[in-house]
């Protein structure tokens, strides 16, 4: 079945995709990803589909495109979002028929492939505004798999930095590292990671760059890491309430100093 996995960028949806091919039956033949944003839109077509000798300007041989090579495999289609909509037929040709024609030609092809596509956009809403298929993104969405953001799963990240120390610590064999101590862990269970595993993983690389060794301590972290203590101290200053007596009490403030700005003029605070 066709599998769409959304995520914010850097929570691992290549990773997730790898993983749903090599335990498939599929798992013996091609993983072939494409990702729809980086390749230019002139030529994403002939990359997906292929093309015919002399279909266009220096189409010098026939091509075959991504979509065939990965017959009997898994089509990976990283950032599905931004693939055009003339393409977007097309594929919807490949998850409907399974066929597709090579730019220039006159004869069908048939593939048998899996598509999982991957987004960190919010299809729905680019349905709405035109710009994503909706009958495509029911074909892509049979099976649906929504990856949390790293700060959603904090309890990950002793893991995934116990691992990442493993995966970079051949790229320093002179520090003889053989681990992470737990102030620095804990620093990064506190940190907010916007960019995800992707990023705590090269906050992980980097301490390894710059400790002394052989334990990566909480000071060999990036400075921004450091420095973001101060949100937890700033989020422990703010008395603890109920949402709804927070929320009367910052509009009771910011109506008082709109009152205070317009010298006491309701109309004038109204409209600040």
């Amino acid at each position: 079945s066709s599998v769409l996995i959304t995520g914010e960028s850097g929570t691992g949806k290549e990773l997730a995709a790898r993983a749903i091919h090599s335990n498939s039956v599929r798992a013996r033949h091609s993983f072939v990803t494409v990702n729809c944003g980086a390749i230019p839109e002139g030529l994403i077509e002939s990359e997906l589909f292929g093309h015919v000798r002399g279909s266009f300007t220096g189409a010098v041989a026939d091509k075959k495109g991504l979509v065939e090579t990965a017959d009997r495999g898994t089509l990976f289609l990283d950032e599905i979002g931004e693939l055009a909509p003339q393409l977007q037929v097309k594929l919807l040709r490949v998850l409907q028929e399974g066929e597709f024609l090579r730019i220039g030609d006159t004869q069908t092809r048939k593939v048998n492939v899996r598509i999982v596509a991957a987004t960190n956009r919010d299809l729905k809403k680019s349905i709405v505004d035109k710009q994503f298929r909706e009958d495509l993104y029911y074909r892509l969405n049979v099976i649906p798999i929504e990856l949390p953001p790293l700060r959603k799963r904090v309890e990950d990240i002793p893991l995934l930095v116990s691992h990442f120390v493993e995966k970079h610590k051949t790229k320093v064999p002179e520090k003889k590292i053989t681990g992470i101590d737990r102030d620095a862990v804990q620093q990064l269970i506190n940190y907010h990671f916007p960019g995800n595993v992707r990023e705590l993983e090269n906050s992980i690389e980097y301490a390894m760059a710059f400790t002394s060794g052989p334990v990566v301590s909480r000071e060999d972290l990036p400075k921004y890491i450091l420095d973001d203590r101060r949100l937890g101290e700033e989020a422990r200053a703010i008395p603890l309430m109920p949402l709804k007596d927070a929320k009367s009490q910052f509009e009771r403030s910011i109506i008082t100093a709109a009152l205070i700005e317009s010298g006491g003029n309701i109309s004038e605070a109204a409209r600040i």
